[in-house]
C-alpha cells in the first residue's frame, strides 16, 4: 500500500485542513502523528518558560480531541515524545512510507525544525508541506508575501480588492490508519507542569480541541447573537461575549480562519451584515498581516530593534519588570490586566495593548521581555501576532506607534465606573472609581476611611505615573 505520514502541528483538526484531505486523498494508508517535542517547553533567553501550565494544556485537550475525531473516522493518531526530525524519520522507515505531509509556518524556529526534518527523511520518502492557517493563501495574493508592503491599510485594501477566500476543504469521513502503537497521551504532570487552578473570574473556560471551538462559534455568533454589535462590545473588559475569544482555538489549529469567515458570510446572509460584522473579518486580516509580515522578515521581528532597525535605548531592570508581571506595579489599570493574565492565560485586547504600552514606554523596559512573558502565559499564544503587536506597540515594528497608550485615561474611559479594576483587585472595591484607578490621590485620613492603606493593602505606584504621561505627551 501507499502510505503517507501526516505530522500534526499547529493544526490540530480534521476540518479544512488541506494537509489531511491531500494525504487521505492520495494515498491507500495515512499514519497521523503529533510529536511533544521537548524544545518547545523550558526556559527562554529571556528568563520566561516557551510555554505554560495553561496554554500546555489546552495543548494537550486539543491533541486529545483530535486523536477522538480520527478515532471516529475508524483512524487514530500516533502520539510520540521526542525530536520531530528522529521520530518522523523512524516512522517513515518502519511503515515504509512514501511521502510525510505536514503544515508549514513562517516562524523561525518551527522552520528550523521543517528543515531538520526534510533532511532526516530517508531519500526515498518525499516532503510535502501544505500552508494552511490564514484566511489567504500566500500563492492568491496580489503581491508576493516577500515583497508586500510593511503598513497594513494599503495591503489590507490591496487583498480585499483582488482575492478570493478558498473553498472550505470537507472532513473525510474515512482515516485509514496502519496497525501501530497508538502511544499514550502526556499527562500535565509528566511534561513537568502543574495543574492550573481555575478562577471563577474568567472570562471564558477555554478548553482545547475542534469539538470546543465549533461549540464556541456556534454560541457566540448563532446561540448569543452577537456578531451584529462586535465592534461595538470588542473593547470590553469582563465576560464572555464581549469579542469572539477565538483566538485560543486559532492559534492551536483547533479551527481555521476560513470557518469563520465562512459562518459570516452565513450570518450576513440570514441575519445582518453590517459593519460589525465585517469587523471580526478585519481582525483576521490583522492575523494574516503579521503571518505574512513572519514570511518576509524572519527573525528580524525578534531584535530589540525590530524590522524597522530603530535603536532605541531599553532598561532591564529585573525587579521592575517583575512587579510588571506580578501585577505590582501600583497602577490599577495595569495591576488588574496583568493577574487577569496570570490567573487564567487570558486578557482583553485593550488590556494587551495598555500593559504592553505601560512596559515599553512609560517604564521603558525592554519589549522583548515583554513578549516572551506573553508568550509563557497566554493560552491563545501565536508567534506571529504577539511578536508583532509588541514590536508594533514598541515603535520597532509595522505601523508602529510613535504614541504611547496612557493607561490612566484609558481606564477612566474604557472602565469608568472601575469595575474591572475591583473585580481583579478587590483589595480596592471600597474605593470610589476616581481613587480606584489612581489610589495614590488619597490622603492618609481618606486611606482610614475606605480601608486601604497604600504600601501595605495595595502598592504605591513604582513610578510618580501622572508626571511620567506629561512628559510622554510633551
Amino acid at each position: 500500500m501507499d502510505t503517507a505520514v501526516v505530522w500534526f502541528r499547529d493544526d490540530l483538526r480534521v476540518t479544512d485542513n488541506p494537509t489531511l484531505a491531500d494525504a487521505v486523498a492520495g494515498f491507500d494508508a495515512i499514519v497521523p502523528v503529533y510529536v511533544f517535542d521537548p524544545r518547545r517547553r523550558g526556559e527562554t533567553r529571556y528568563g520566561t518558560q516557551k510555554i505554560g501550565s495553561r496554554r500546555a494544556q489546552f495543548r494537550l485537550e486539543s491533541v486529545r480531541d483530535l486523536r477522538s475525531s480520527l478515532r471516529e473516522r475508524d483512524g487514530d493518531l500516533f502520539v510520540r515524545e521526542g525530536q520531530p526530525e528522529r521520530v518522523l524519520s523512524e516512522l517513515a522507515t518502519t511503515t515504509d512510507a512514501d511521502a510525510v505531509f505536514a503544515q508549514t509556518t513562517p516562524a523561525t524556529e518551527e522552520r528550523e525544525v521543517e528543515r531538520a526534518v526534510r533532511a532526516a527523511l530517508p531519500e526515498e520518502t518525499g516532503f510535502e508541506t501544505r500552508w494552511t492557517h490564514t484566511l489567504y493563501h500566500p500563492d492568491d495574493l496580489p503581491t508576493p508575501p516577500e515583497q508586500i508592503e510593511d503598513t497594513f491599510t494599503p495591503w489590507r485594501k490591496d487583498v480585499e480588492d483582488a482575492v478570493t477566500v478558498r473553498d472550505l476543504v470537507e472532513a473525510s469521513d474515512s482515516i485509514r490508519t496502519p496497525d501501530l502503537d497508538p502511544g499514550e497521551i502526556p499527562t500535565q504532570d509528566e511534561l513537568g507542569f502543574d495543574e492550573p487552578e481555575r478562577d471563577d473570574r474568567a472570562v471564558l473556560n477555554f478548553e482545547g480541541g475542534e469539538t470546543a471551538a465549533s461549540r464556541r462559534l456556534e454560541k457566540y455568533i448563532w446561540e448569543g447573537d452577537h456578531l451584529r454589535e462586535y465592534k461595538q462590545t470588542r473593547n470590553g473588559l469582563l465576560g464572555a461575549n464581549y469579542s469572539a475569544k477565538l483566538s485560543p482555538w486559532l492559534a492551536a489549529g483547533c479551527l481555521s480562519p476560513r470557518t469563520i469567515y465562512r459562518e459570516v458570510e452565513r450570518y450576513e446572509s440570514e441575519r445582518v451584515a453590517n459593519e460589525d460584522t465585517y469587523w471580526l473579518v478585519f481582525e483576521l486580516l490583522w492575523r494574516d498581516f503579521f503571518q505574512f509580515q513572519f514570511r518576509k522578515h524572519g527573525a528580524d521581528f525578534f531584535g530589540p530593534a525590530g524590522i524597522r532597525d530603530v535603536e532605541k535605548h531599553w532598561r532591564r531592570d529585573r525587579d521592575a519588570f517583575e512587579r510588571w508581571t506580578n501585577g505590582r506595579t501600583g497602577v490599577p489599570f495595569v495591576d488588574a490586566n496583568m493577574r487577569e493574565l496570570n490567573r487564567t492565560g487570558y486578557m482583553s485586547n485593550r488590556g494587551r495593548q495598555n500593559v504592553a504600552s505601560f512596559l515599553a514606554d512609560a517604564l521603558e523596559i525592554d519589549w522583548q521581555w515583554g513578549a516572551a512573558y506573553f508568550e509563557e502565559q497566554l493560552v491563545d499564544y501565536d508567534v506571529a501576532s504577539n511578536w508583532g503587536n509588541w514590536a508594533y506597540q514598541a515603535g520597532v515594528g509595522n505601523d508602529s506607534r510613535d504614541n504611547h497608550f496612557d493607561v490612566l485615561s484609558q481606564a477612566e474611559y474604557y472602565d469608568s465606573e472601575a469595575t474591572y479594576v475591583t473585580t481583579w483587585l478587590p483589595e480596592l472595591a471600597e474605593l470610589p472609581p476616581e481613587y480606584a484607578h489612581r489610589p495614590w490621590r488619597l490622603d492618609g485620613g481618606q486611606q482610614a476611611e475606605y480601608g486601604v492603606e497604600l504600601g501595605l493593602d495595595y502598592p504605591r505606584p513604582m513610578i510618580d505615573v501622572e508626571r511620567r504621561y506629561e512628559e510622554l505627551d510633551n
